[in-house]
């Protein structure tokens, strides 16, 4: 399976090569003035184009050089925070923040996950009180990624404690310099600060901020989820970013040959994973192109690929031997500057202040990392309980909540039984 994208004289080609050749250094807000950020959105944020036009718009952008970096710099933004807006958001909201989400000037977070409620994320208790024009929020969210640099995150909170659990939650906007928002780092042990723990305390928002309507927030909340597992699963080895399987082979490829043949089995392995998930990749973006939700078909890219990742790395620290027990190690040779996403000069020393001058450092950092790719996102075992349900057609997990309201349930998990 591939698509087969059509010649060079071919009309669409042509127009953005006329673009490019009035914009050779295209700014995000340029791009998203064209309707190039998401071209299959409908205008005026895109161009209403379908999948194949679309394809064509990456390709010529690719050849040109040009790298949307407002969907990687404000991935939440762009890839989760726009699709929902755009879906369910007031024309206000549309107006306000899509502009400003597609020319990266404003970026994003998502709030979500909380202590108590991560793989069961609709137990979640930040509660947001109605009071005349504002809500008033109360609760903690914790792996809020980015949230440190963010200006905006996306909010799901109980508006309703006394139906069950799925049906009294709401999704909100919110700006995170409001007073009554503190973050607490979370540090990992890769040295970087890409989480925190966001507390809200008395938080006032203005009910404005509401997407939708007040206890749709459970059904809001699966659109944002299923877009960032197709995000999350793009080429990268580390959640769509970092080296990928192949730009490792190729390593592999220029380098001295392997003759262990245990070895030689594993990279042959992990060339058709990378090989199966382009495939699916390739369908789940026809999904999307085409105007589709993605579906059951993300949870298992998120699966494959989350364990895909997990195989890059391990594999890249087995190739350097015994040295691969040590800080800085991996396979020798040059990656594309694109693919050292996380390994900074801060934290890992690069070329002659390496140990290993010869490898990148993202080799080391992924391989710090990889063991949270089958966590975030979805745990590897929520993924599979979709997968079996939704997919095989299995007997849904038996859940003890069943026909109580989220007060009933929390009550009785703590033990009151008044």
């Amino acid at each position: 399976m591939d698509f087969d994208l059509p010649a060079d004289d071919d009309p669409r080609r042509l127009e953005v090569r006329a673009w490019l050749a009035e914009h050779p250094e295209p700014s995000n807000t340029d791009l998203a003035e064209a309707g190039y950020i998401v071209p299959h959105w409908p205008r005026p944020w895109g161009l209403d184009a379908d999948p194949m036009h679309q394809l064509i718009i990456d390709d010529e952008l690719r050849r040109g050089g040009v790298t949307r970096t407002a969907s990687t710099t404000n991935a939440i933004g762009v890839g989760w925070a726009a699709p929902t807006i755009l879906l369910a958001g007031s024309d206000w909201q549309k107006e306000r923040f899509l502009p400003r989400i597609f020319s990266g000037e404003e970026t994003w977070c998502q709030l979500f996950s909380e202590p108590d409620s991560g793989s069961d994320l609709a137990s979640l208790a930040t509660r947001a009180v109605r009071d005349g024009d504002e809500y008033v929020i109360n609760g903690s969210k914790i792996w809020s990624s980015g949230a440190h640099h963010a200006d905006y995150g996306i909010l799901i909170a109980r508006t309703d404690p006394d139906v069950a659990k799925h049906k009294g939650i709401s999704y909100f906007l919110v700006p995170m310099d409001l007073p009554g928002i503190t973050l607490s780092p979370i540090v990992d042990m890769t040295t970087a600060h890409s989480f925190n723990q966001t507390f809200f305390d008395d938080v006032r928002l203005p009910a404005e901020y509401l997407v939708g309507a007040e206890g749709d927030g459970w059904r809001l909340a699966k659109v944002t989820l299923a877009n960032e597992r197709v995000s999350l699963s793009s080429a990268g080895s580390m959640w769509g970013t970092g080296p990928s399987a192949a730009q490792l082979l190729d390593l592999i490829r220029s380098g001295p040959t392997i003759t262990d043949p245990n070895m030689r089995q594993r990279i042959a392995a992990l060339h058709i994973e990378a090989e199966v998930l382009r495939l699916n990749r390739l369908r789940t973006l026809s999904a999307r192109l085409s105007g589709r939700t993605p579906g059951e078909e993300a949870s298992v890219q998120k699966i494959m690929g989350d364990e895909h990742g997990q195989h890059v790395m391990e594999l890249a620290k087995d190739l350097a031997g015994a040295a691969g027990m040590l800080e800085g190690s991996g396979p020798a040779g040059e990656i594309p500057t694109g693919a050292r996403s996380g390994a900074t000069d801060i934290n890992f020393p690069r070329g002659a202040r390496s140990q290993f001058p010869e490898t990148d450092p993202v080799w080391h950092y992924g391989y710090l990392f990889a063991p949270a790719l089958t966590l975030g996102g979805g745990t590897f075992a929520v993924q599979r309980n979709i997968v079996a349900e939704q997919v095989l057609g299995l007997p849904r997990d038996v859940h003890g909540d069943t026909g109580m309201t989220w007060s009933e349930h929390r009550s009785g998990r703590s033990g009151d039984s008044s």
